[in-house]
């Protein structure tokens, strides 16, 4: 195998991770915080992703404080 292919298959192979897990956290943000408050965290996670900022999420994270955000 080339270097060029090995490269091609670590890429897929951790985009692919990182896509699975993105997922599983989306839906445990769902699962988690209410409606209003997952939406606002699912969106705080796709911009932090595009911007290259994980500050954005941890922002959006650290701003509930209020237990009623959650689902019990």
């Amino acid at each position: 195998m080339s270097p060029k292919q090995d490269k091609k298959q670590i890429v897929e192979s951790n985009a692919e991770q990182v896509i699975v897990t993105a997922i599983n956290l989306m839906e445990l943000i769902t699962e988690t915080f209410d409606a209003q408050t997952a939406a606002d965290l699912n969106k705080r996670l796709i911009n932090s992703i595009k911007t290259k900022d994980p500050r954005k999420f941890a922002r959006g994270v650290s701003k509930i404080e209020d237990p009623r955000h959650t689902r019990r």
